[in-house]
């Protein structure tokens, strides 16, 4: 018989436990979504299918906790499966990805799986507190250490857990953390506990420490695997996973796994992407650039001598800073982010945009691709409506606009999108736009939009000196379409139906999927 202050002290361990579990089950869920985000696209989907999933496993396994006999053995065999499969996950999902190609299929198995045993987790915990006497540690009182728990892990998944640990190195400290609480169970209950039990846990235990402490070499094997180059720099931000490659004179930069450019390239998008919309403006004094961290269009900027101030706007302060002081990365901008005429905003273009009350004779977009919600409303009829305001009266800008051949449908809604949004200087009508292409190796035949609050009327350019690709020939060429990039129909993008986001994705599937 257990003394109460036995008794109280196995209780007050039992909610430690729960809220410990608690934060591990949500840290999965997080890294599970933001891993399907990285390698399947589409975050809103990815997000919410993980969400739903996991929700729903939980309940499956909340059901099943009823057919486990020993409460205190399910609950300790829970943990160490957890811990085993949740701090397994991210390095064999992106090893196996590396290898295999295959992501889906094995991220599910183990998020339903991962779902399945954090859902007998309370049901089994309340069953071991009633086993033991502890009648005053009521179910609400576990719920409750349940629920500060989940809120817990979610303010540290961004702030705390991704900049510092990663995404494997977090799978792996937290598939820990759920052995820790395996065994101090076992500790606290050790006239429960069977040999067998600890055996597994010794040889859990050890396996995920020695991976922890090798974490780092995994990272480099996975990201051998899945990169072809030598890697220069990997780093997690609270926005992105930041990776640059390296082949002798040839550097590329990739964000989530996807690749931004490659320096082999590079001008065949940013001189098409900066140079219509700055030879065609009749002033260029103040310009600016939402996106393009990497500085390569700030340095197409600069090429003009009558530029006096270019604002650069891009949402994750560390890449501005590696293009700004990473002495390899610097180099391939001319050092542009330096430049006195330049000014670093790290912030979201949308919030920006609604602070800033300048105007502006040229605007360039070089944002993502609008694979989810939050990238596709930089891509609405209310967005170019608020960056028209922000126009100078004979203002121009130009967007990157994705793929004409792979996702057509999705560069001709953009199009229709600029068309049809509102013109601050001409009401009723909407701006003018002027589509045009350019042929990039890294990406494939690549669309921009040039647009304004005026027509544009001589199309005729003259280019500053030096640049690699562009002319006024080229110009002139990349504003013709052939018959399977050619105008088809598409609706009009909005905060109300983001159409673009399903023409987007269908397209690229089409291709790669």
């Amino acid at each position: 018989m257990k003394t109460p202050r036995a008794v109280k002290a196995r209780a007050a361990w039992l909610l430690v436990a729960t809220f410990l579990v608690a934060v591990a089950g949500l840290i999965y869920e997080l890294i599970a979504a933001t891993l399907s985000s990285y390698l399947l696209g589409d975050s809103v989907r990815q997000f919410s299918l993980v969400i739903g999933v996991f929700l729903s496993a939980m309940g499956v396994g909340a059901w099943l906790s009823r057919f486990v006999t020993d409460a205190f053995s399910g609950f300790v065999w829970a943990q160490i499966l957890l811990g085993i499969v949740g701090g397994f996950m991210a390095p064999g999902l992106f090893l196996n990805y590396a290898w295999m190609g295959q992501v889906a299929l094995p991220l599910y198995a183990a998020l339903i799986s991962i779902g399945i045993l954090s859902g007998m987790e309370i049901p089994l915990i309340a069953r071991v507190l009633e086993q033991i006497g502890a009648l005053k540690f009521r179910f609400e009182n576990v719920l409750s250490v349940d629920y500060i728990g989940a809120l817990v892990a979610s303010l540290a998944f961004p702030l705390l857990v991704i900049p510092h640990l990663g995404l494997m190195s977090a799978s792996l400290t937290f598939g820990a953390l759920n052995l820790a609480v395996a065994g101090l169970s076992l500790l606290a209950f050790r006239d429960w506990a069977t040999r067998g039990q600890v055996a597994v846990w010794v040889l859990a235990f050890t396996a995920t420490l020695g991976a922890l402490w090798q974490s780092e070499r995994l990272v480099s094997i996975t990201e051998a695997e899945l990169f072809e180059d030598d890697i220069v720099l990997s780093e997690a931000t609270p926005y992105q996973q930041i990776t640059v490659t390296r082949y002798r004179d040839r550097v590329r930069l990739f964000l989530n796994h996807s690749i931004q450019f490659d320096s082999l390239d590079e001008h065949r998008y940013h001189e098409p992407l900066v140079h219509p919309a700055m030879a065609l403006a009749p002033r260029r004094g103040n310009v600016l650039i939402l996106g393009g961290g990497d500085g390569m269009a700030a340095r197409e900027v600069l090429r003009y001598g009558d530029v006096q101030a270019v604002t650069l706007v891009d949402l994750d302060p560390r890449v501005t800073e590696l293009f700004r002081d990473h002495p390899e990365l610097s180099s391939l901008n001319d050092t542009a982010l330096r430049d006195p005429r330049v000014t670093i905003v790290n912030d979201d273009a949308w919030k920006f945009l609604e602070r800033d009350t300048r105007l502006y004779d040229v605007i360039i977009i070089d944002l993502p691709d609008p694979k989810s919600i939050a990238l596709s409303r930089l891509y609405t009829r209310q967005f170019y409506g608020l960056l028209a305001e922000r126009l100078s009266g004979q203002g121009v800008f130009a967007t990157q606009a994705g793929s004409p051949f792979f996702a057509r449908q999705a560069f001709w809604s953009v199009v229709e999108t600029l068309e049809a949004s509102r013109n601050p200087q001409r009401p009723g009508q909407g701006m003018y736009a002027v589509p045009y292409h350019s042929y990039v190796p890294s990406f494939g035949e690549w669309g921009f939009v040039l647009a304004g609050i005026e027509p544009f009327r001589d199309r005729r350019i003259t280019m500053p000196e030096g640049l690699s690709y562009l002319d006024d020939d080229v110009w002139q060429a990349a504003q013709v379409f052939g018959a399977d990039t050619d105008r088809i129909e598409a609706e009009p993008n909005t905060l109300q139906s983001h159409a673009l986001i399903g023409y987007y994705l269908d397209g690229w599937d089409y291709w790669f999927r």
